[in-house]
């Protein structure tokens, strides 16, 4: 069950929230949120609900453990961080690891057979977190074993993010009120979110697997084509999902942090990842780039703390060398751009379309790195891309199969999304006439949310794609 199934949309969901609004106070919710949380990660695998239990219980000692302070403070905390990073090594890594030393030392070492939980990287990062802020002073300990159940379990972002600070819902957790303004702007945020995800990715998403699983067919037309798709579709499946998150714990009394702020308007490498995945970031900032040094120790020392930031952002969304080249690759970027000042340079207009496009492109070609099932076949999507073809007409029949009416306009629209415009224009009409804005908003919802509905009765069901991190 995900946010975008039937079963969620019109079961689950609309249940918790009645359910929610006829609790008669603070414990009762938080019970109600919790136990539905539990339940909905249960329709991924009951193992895994086991293991959150586990990893959350273990949490919760290491920082009651921690109050007493002094060198038992710092033992706790370090056991703790300790043992949830073991937790992801095993269920994570661990078969990766054996497959790479079976690979590379001609090995033949028992390969583990260990099913990956859903979301264990997001809840695990949740939970180191919460020890080393409360070793910083950032946090308190919380001493009710169930209101940090529900901090690391709450299911807008359990699966998928965003990663949220304890201290961020800290207060919520313990005293929130509902009412229709907060409301209402959830429901939007969270519908907003579902028409990128259903309307967006998964149109766009067709061509790009097709151009993936084309095999010895793909061209270089489609190759292009289904790059520049797949640029488009994990941008509106994450950022959907993460809206949907944000807007869900906004109708339950939670303000969560934007996660994306328009990353393909960014003019270098540096400002993509400073709006992509946005929480993730200000984790590995937070708790990996700073305790190295940061900047703080001289140009090489920063640009190997961010080697290792990017070496473990690549490996954090997967055990692949794929995801660990894809991080590499980031890394090298920014520090060319780094060595050359880019970010820090002034130009005119020519200057701005050049660097973003060249951001764009950048971006783009990395994420072929990504999509890819192994390097052989991110080789072989490479070679399709840079060999140039005469352009017969079975290259391009390929690709005008895939460019009907319907896929063009939604490729224009979701660029066109992807930019500040909309919202630049929606707040220009408010400040004309508030009321026009309003009538404007309101037609809006109604007619995403009517298409959303028929795109949910007619369609299969598609996964985000940050389910598999």
């Amino acid at each position: 069950m995900t946010f975008s199934s039937p079963i969620f949309l019109f079961v689950f969901f609309p249940a918790v929230l009645l359910l929610y609004c006829i609790c008669p106070n603070i414990r009762c919710k938080n019970m109600l949120l919790m136990l539905a949380s539990l339940l909905f990660y249960s329709f991924g695998e009951w193992f895994a609900v086991i293991l959150m239990l586990i990893v959350v219980l273990f949490t919760w000692i290491c920082a009651l453990a921690a109050q007493k302070g002094g060198m038992a403070k710092k033992i706790a905390v370090t056991v703790g961080i300790t043992g949830n990073l073991g937790v992801l090594a095993v269920y994570k890594y661990a078969a990766f690891f054996v497959r790479s030393c079976n690979d590379l030392m001609g090995l033949s070492l028992p390969v583990p057979n260990i099913a990956l939980p859903i979301g264990i990287s997001f809840f695990i990062f949740q939970a180191i977190s919460y020890l080393v802020d409360i070793v910083r002073g950032d946090a308190q300990v919380q001493t009710n074993y169930f209101r940090l159940l529900l901090y690391i379990s709450f299911f807008p972002q359990l699966i998928a993010g965003p990663i949220v600070r304890y201290q961020t819902i800290a207060d919520a957790l313990e005293q929130r009120e509902m009412n229709a303004e907060q409301t209402a702007v959830g429901f939007r945020k969270m519908l907003i979110g579902l028409g990128k995800k259903l309307l967006l990715a998964d149109m766009l998403g067709v061509i790009a697997d097709a151009a993936h699983n084309a095999g010895d067919a793909l061209t270089m037309p489609l190759a292009w084509l289904g790059a520049g798709c797949y640029l488009l579709q994990i941008y509106f499946d994450f950022s959907g999902y993460s809206d949907m998150a944000i807007g869900m714990g906004r109708v339950f009394g939670f303000v969560f942090d934007e996660n994306f702020r328009y990353p393909y308007c960014a003019a270098s490498i540096t400002d993509f990842w400073r709006c992509w995945h946005i929480s993730l970031t200000t984790w590995f900032r937070q708790y990996l780039y700073i305790p190295l040094g940061g900047n703080r120790k001289g140009k090489w020392k920063t640009i190997r703390n961010k080697w290792i930031v990017f070496f473990c952002t690549g490996l954090w969304h997967g055990a692949s060398w794929n995801f660990i080249l894809w991080g590499l690759l980031n890394g090298l970027l920014m520090t060319v751009e780094q060595l050359l000042h880019i970010p820090q340079k002034q130009g005119g207009r020519l200057w701005k379309i050049a660097s973003h496009t060249v951001t764009v492109l950048l971006v783009m070609l990395a994420f072929v790195l990504f999509r890819a099932e192994t390097l052989a076949d991110a080789g072989n999507f490479y070679a399709a891309m840079f060999t140039p073809v005469f352009p017969t007409n079975a290259a391009l029949s390929a690709c005008a199969h895939y460019l009907t009416p319907l896929i063009c306009l939604t490729m224009l629209g979701a660029i066109l999304a992807a930019t500040p415009f909309p919202r630049m224009l929606y707040d220009r009409i408010a400040e004309q006439n508030a009321s026009a804005a309003t009538a404007v908003a309101n037609i809006g919802t109604i007619v995403l949310l009517l298409l959303c509905m028929l795109n949910v009765a007619s369609t299969s069901h598609h996964p985000f794609i940050y389910f598999r991190f």
